[in-house]
């Protein structure tokens, strides 16, 4: 089964839980789970975390982006946008498409936006994913 990647800010790891959550439950694969971590308070915590996000993002077949998303977040944006991996940006309302506040790497034809409600990001990357099978 297809593998995924949730990236988020840490104030969103409940959203990022439940997206996982409701992923798994449809057969999909977690590379890896970073709400389970606890914030860093070392450089070498910091290195650790980092690099099994970025194993992860490189082992995953899709990612999905929840906005607001920190720093770390975009910089596994790139990584994906980077290997060509699909990516799902998800924002619940359409700030993401505001010219003040978006990011020109959000309008990239490897990005598929959804906005609306988490149920409408699961039915988007399901029948997405399903299409690349």
């Amino acid at each position: 089964m297809k593998k995924f990647y949730v990236a988020s800010s840490f104030k969103n790891k409940d959203a990022v839980r439940l997206v996982s959550n409701k992923l798994i439950n449809k057969g999909f694969v977690q590379t890896y789970d970073w709400t389970k971590n606890e914030r860093a308070s070392t450089f070498e915590d910091l290195m650790d975390i980092g690099q099994k996000e970025k194993d992860a993002v490189m082992e995953a077949d899709f990612i999905i982006v929840l906005l607001p998303a920190g720093k770390g977040s975009h910089i596994e944006f790139g990584i994906a946008l980077g290997q060509g991996k699909r990516i799902y940006l998800y924002s619940s309302d359409e700030s993401v498409n505001h010219l003040e506040t978006t990011s020109t790497f959000y309008h990239l034809s490897e990005v598929e936006q959804c906005v609306g409600s988490i149920d409408d990001l699961i039915e988007t990357v399901t029948n997405s994913q399903a299409s690349f099978d």
